[in-house]
């Protein structure tokens, strides 16, 4: 059941980001809009264009206005889009429940389900047109669990907020080099997969995805020193945007760096109370670094994930999250991909998934993607195997054992179908 909090609890947390985000417009230093080729990797959870992904840019991407002509004039460049989201999740161990345990996506299988639909409008800041906005409303099986926290009650509003995804406005203040200032629900500066299976190399999600932020509820300011180097600041509600531990903000950033044109590098760092107790002996440290090499048609990726903090029950012990990926992701040639995930996650004391577990998985996905116009249908073929040891791990097996006890063992064979079909005014 969701726990609600008190509406004065809300209107003061909203309060303290209206009063962030007016201080970090007067003292921040500045931001020009990313280039086309860095967007993805600056803004954290955004794919890059399909074009980026087949290494086979627009004829007149990069053509210069003729000698004599004036350049057109920019106009603000509103776009609004939806897409649908259907998958069916083959487990072969048959659960009864239909559940994939241990899932914030992609939650249920042996049957057909509406993963996530969603509609968005969004207009870009820039040097033209200052102020940006980000709308988005989303159902569907991915839509309901994947903000909260399995420690900390629920956000006032939290059934409604579950079905709205990014929801901000930002504005590129004429400081220097351009500064970015953005508010809201915004896309989360951790991990490097979305939340929406359509911009990501393969149809589900990694364990490290689903037991980090997707989205923030703050403010955050961004600032590029220099064409290769872009630094972030953030003060958000919490871990989860729709969970309510305490009263207290964590703050955190993100250090953006284009090592060479086919490396980039980029570390974030949250600090803050997740828990009732907010002495500062009990804030959860968390760092998420990512490396990715792209080259032609083949990009390849390393993300590492350390989360730690004391826990305030008997004895104090110290809660400890690892989590490591290895995506690598190849363009076939027209329309077709494929790609393969290894990963390891382990929680030492059940602080993240709800249970003490090792996990190991490895997943192969083959793409198929066919524009046409304004729409996109994406097709993926993926096998998927997972591996949970521990006091608390395993997957749910066959028939309940007794009234109410589910059967688990420790792997799980997925062969899945996912097809995704978009619309994107632009």
């Amino acid at each position: 059941m969701i726990r609600e909090l008190p509406l004065s609890g809300l209107v003061r947390r909203a309060h303290f980001v209206l009063l962030v985000l007016a201080f970090t417009g007067v003292h921040a230093g500045a931001q020009s809009p990313p280039r086309a080729s860095e967007a993805w990797f600056l803004a954290g959870m955004e794919r890059k264009p399909q074009w980026l992904e087949l290494g086979n840019p627009p004829d007149d991407l990069f053509q210069e206005p003729q000698s004599g002509t004036a350049a057109p004039q920019t106009k603000p460049r509103w776009s609004y889009g939806g897409f649908v989201d259907l998958g069916y999740l083959l487990d072969f161990n048959h659960p009864s429940n239909h559940l994939f345990r241990n899932r914030g996506t992609t939650p249920r299988v042996d049957g057909l389900d509406l993963n996530m639909a969603a509609l968005y409008l969004t207009k870009d800041a820039s040097d033209k047109s200052r102020w940006g906005v980000e709308l988005e409303a989303q159902v569907g099986e991915d839509s309901k669990s994947f903000g909260f926290s399995a420690t900390a009650p629920n956000l006032a509003g939290a059934n409604w907020l579950r079905q709205i995804g990014k929801a901000d406005v930002s504005y590129l203040l004429p400081l220097g080099k351009g500064l970015a200032v953005q508010g809201g629900i915004f896309s989360s500066l951790i991990g490097y997969d979305s939340l929406y299976a359509k911009d990501n190399f393969t149809y589900t999600r990694p364990w490290g995805a689903d037991y980090t932020p997707y989205l923030m509820l703050g403010v955050n300011a961004s600032y590029p020193f220099t064409k290769k180097l872009t630094a972030t600041a953030f003060v958000v509600n919490g871990y989860w945007h729709l969970a309510h531990a305490n009263n207290v903000p964590s703050s955190g950033g993100q250090l953006a760096y284009s090592a060479t044109e086919h490396v980039s590098i980029k570390e974030t760092i949250l600090y803050g109370p997740q828990q009732s107790n907010t002495s500062l002996e009990f804030w959860r440290f968390f760092s998420d670094s990512i490396a990715e090499w792209k080259r032609g048609r083949f990009t390849t990726a390393f993300e590492y994930q350390i989360g730690t903090e004391r826990v305030d029950v008997t004895r104090d012990p110290r809660a400890l999250w690892m989590f490591a990926q290895l995506p690598v992701h190849k363009s076939l040639g027209g329309p077709w991909g494929v790609a393969l995930r290894p990963e390891v996650a382990w929680d030492r004391n059940a602080r993240w998934t709800g249970f003490r577990q090792l996990v190991k998985a490895f997943t192969t996905t083959l793409e198929y993607r066919k524009s046409h116009k304004r729409t996109s249908t994406i097709a993926r073929l993926e096998y998927r195997f997972d591996d949970s040891r521990g006091a608390g791990g395993g997957f749910f097996r066959g028939a309940e054992i007794s009234p109410g006890i589910d059967g688990l063992t420790p792997s799980q064979h997925l062969l899945i179908f996912g097809v995704i079909f978009t619309f994107d005014s632009h």
